[in-house]
């Protein structure tokens, strides 16, 4: 077990994940399998932790986005498929390979660059359809006949898969998001035509499976939903799946003192008493990725909603209590305590951005602890 020396930590409920897995396992037609995407070090939830019981509880792949994200998966002796989605220099294509990781392709000339020679074991890589994303894979049939020549060539490279990825699936407005199938399909058809060996296909990312669970290729990539996300408000009030969102924030109060009217709190003197009230101090702050824009918003003391007060530092933040608290009370940031709640959703909504990018924004300063309800497992 990791000792922790401070008052400040997330607890990532496996269970939750447990969860989400088998609700969307049980809306999946039988030959699509569960790839898990644990890139950005699982969406802020810690990527082994989650990748393990991600594939405990029925995923037979995982998703990264770096190199270095695959081999950390490797040294921690998960054996499962990955794939990295990024563009990996051609150099490091034998260090993919000696560890098994697929590589994402879409250039020729990347094919071309590979170092020469016999690998220890072959690459595999999936070919990456630019349908509509507008980031990264190709878009002309001719580039694709440009990669089937060089790859006949690659007796050490071997074409195990093929995607693309939706840019509206969390959208009401479906229109596009059939243009992107349609083309899509046209990609994979001609494909199948140039290599008849089988390949694995898939293109459902999160809204996609939740939202047509029926038109999953060989593989969906589960990534926000598998961590009790929705990928967007559309798709959480319209879909029926239930999702539990595992991650949640918690501190403790440090100090606890009374102000007077006319006293002020933090940098600039921004928040001024009005009359005598009780300030609580905790130890987090935008060192630990708790940004300076989440002034204003509440945070829970013992089940009551309380504002942060004055701007965020760097190690600490101050917020107003309603009455004077023992130190050590504990405070949720992310999470329930007792009847309330405040959830990602809420605290995207205030900085105007997404859901994704608040347990991503929590920094390794902040130490995860892995529970299972009530048993502790870390």
């Amino acid at each position: 077990m990791t000792q922790y020396y401070r008052n400040t930590w997330a607890e990532i409920d496996l269970d939750a994940v447990d969860t989400n897995v088998k609700q969307i396992k049980q809306k999946l037609p039988e030959h699509t399998q569960i790839m898990a995407v644990v890139k950005a070090n699982g969406y802020g939830h810690g990527a082994v932790q989650v990748a393990q019981q991600a594939l405990e509880s029925g995923a037979t792949a995982l998703g990264v986005a770096l190199l270095e994200e695959g081999l950390s998966l490797r040294q921690a002796g998960i054996q499962a498929p990955i794939l990295v989605f990024g563009w990996v220099s051609p150099e490091y294509g034998p260090i993919a390979a000696e560890h098994d990781l697929t590589l994402t392709v879409f250039q020729k000339e990347w094919l071309e660059s590979v170092p020469h020679g016999d690998f220890q074991h072959p690459l595999n890589i999936h070919l990456k359809w630019d349908s509509g994303m507008g980031r990264i894979g190709m878009q002309t049939t001719e580039e694709l006949h440009e990669i089937m020549d060089v790859l006949r060539r690659k007796n050490n490279i071997h074409l195990t898969g093929a995607y693309t990825h939706f840019a509206t699936a969390d959208e009401a407005d479906l229109t596009f998001y059939h243009t992107q199938e349609e083309r899509f399909s046209r990609f994979v058809t001609h494909l199948k035509a140039l290599w008849p060996d089988p390949i694995t296909i898939h293109s459902s990312n999160s809204a996609a499976s939740i939202r047509f669970p029926d038109k999953s290729d060989h593989y969906i990539r589960f990534g926000i939903a598998l961590y009790g996300l929705y990928p967007s408000a559309f798709v959480k009030e319209k879909q029926c799946i239930h999702l539990e969102q595992a991650f949640s924030l918690h501190s403790r109060l440090i100090h606890v003192k009374q102000i007077q009217a006319g006293d002020t709190v933090s940098y600039g003197r921004e928040f001024t008493a009005e009359k005598s009230e009780w300030i609580g101090t905790i130890p987090i702050g935008y060192g630990d990725g708790w940004t300076r824009r989440l002034q204003g918003t509440s945070v829970l003391v013992d089940g009551r909603k309380c504002p942060i007060v004055g701007r965020i530092c760097m190690d600490r933040t101050m917020i107003l209590l309603d009455k004077p608290y023992a130190i050590g009370t504990k405070v949720t940031l992310i999470g329930k305590q007792q009847n309330s709640y405040i959830s990602m959703d809420d605290l995207a909504q205030y900085l105007g951005t997404i859901n994704y990018e608040i347990p991503c924004m929590i920094n390794e300063r902040v130490p995860r602890i892995y529970e299972r309800k009530r048993h502790k497992v870390n």
